[in-house]
């Protein structure tokens, strides 16, 4: 049974997807802790689904690099088989990231290597793109440079806006987050040979 810490900074709605995959028998893997970087609603999920959670507020660290250290902390706690940042707003510190990788996914909303970075849908639909997407990688010390584990196409629609376009894509999104960790639990997807680590 692989084993999850999902980080989150928002209202969890991967989170939840993931939360309600799990519930299934069958499924090989459980989220044993939820944590965030601020004081998320998603942290909510956990109360309603009994699974832990933790907090790291950024705002009450002097740097990156302490927050990391304290982060790392907590998420070692769990010794989790794999960590899974679902809408982590924040780059995690390089020591985090050495001391997790390569078991540690992030999901994105665009078909990277397009639109990096905290505003994909909306530089997408800035640049006039006819399709954007959704992938999962496999987190480096880049912005989203990672390298892809599973990415899926998801056309942009004349009228749509940043909202509608990002639920659209969230959609996708879920669906790939969770065949990942279907395929990382299950030994189809091999994290090593998919990184550069």
């Amino acid at each position: 049974m692989l084993s999850i810490v999902v980080l989150i900074s928002g209202g969890g709605s991967n989170l939840r997807a993931l939360l309600e995959a799990s519930e299934d028998a069958e499924f090989p893997a459980r989220i044993v802790a939820i944590g965030a970087d601020r004081d998320a609603d998603g942290l909510e999920l956990g109360v309603e689904f009994g699974i832990p959670a933790f907090s790291v507020p950024f705002a009450s660290f002097a740097d990156r690099a302490a927050w990391g250290d304290e982060l790392l902390a907590q998420i070692q706690q769990w010794q989790p088989d794999l960590v899974v940042l679902s809408g982590m707003m924040r780059l995690l510190p390089p020591r985090v990231v050495a001391a997790l990788s390569p078991n540690l996914i992030n999901t994105h909303p665009a078909y990277l290597p397009e639109f990096p970075g905290a505003h994909a849908v909306r530089d997408a639909l800035a640049a006039g793109a006819v399709q954007t997407g959704a992938s999962i990688i496999v987190v480096d010390n880049g912005v989203d440079e990672g390298p892809i584990l599973v990415q899926e196409r998801v056309a942009v629609l004349p009228d749509d806006t940043e909202a509608s376009l990002q639920n659209r894509i969230k959609i996708v999104e879920r669906r790939l987050l969770i065949q990942a960790v279907l395929d990382i639990a299950n030994g189809h997807m091999n994290l090593k040979e998919n990184s550069n680590a």
